[in-house]
């Protein structure tokens, strides 16, 4: 049994190592970071949002304003630090792939929301963990192989 576990961690480190040649895993970590910062300020608008200005079963209808906020400084954080240098197409067609990219993200962000609140009734911070997670494994994907290529 060991044999067979000292052969495993072998294949995943040699896979983490290809990732790291190819520069995939630095892109994953500072896309990492930098969908935490847009996260922590998506969570800055949505909580307070959902606590003083839409009732808890009306979560959803935070989910817009707060995704608008975080794109513009998902962008940013993006194009300057994640994704730097990988884009081969000019700004616009970038930016509009990338507000496509970001708009099912707010899609999957607000089925997600609704979900919780609506359906489930649950508190509005709830959805928000699985939301952010596979908007953001969603984002990724599409944004490192459409949008900056």
């Amino acid at each position: 049994m060991r044999v067979k576990n000292k052969a495993g961690m072998q294949a995943i480190w040699r896979q983490v190592e290809q990732m790291r040649a190819s520069g995939v895993l630095g892109q994953l970590v500072r896309f990492g970071i930098a969908g935490g910062i847009s996260s922590v300020v998506y969570s800055l608008v949505y909580l307070p949002l959902t606590a003083y200005v839409f009732p808890p079963r009306q979560a959803v209808a935070a989910v817009p304003f707060a995704f608008a906020v975080a794109v513009v400084v998902g962008f940013f954080l993006h194009s300057r630090w994640s994704f730097k240098g990988h884009a081969k197409e000019p700004g616009a067609a970038r930016h509009v792939k990338f507000v496509i990219v970001q708009g099912s993200g707010l899609a999957l962000n607000a089925v997600i929301t609704w979900i919780g609140t609506a359906l489930l009734h649950l508190h509005p911070w709830i959805p928000l963990i699985p939301a952010v997670f596979l908007a953001a494994i969603v984002t990724f994907v599409l944004n490192r192989f459409w949008v900056f290529n």
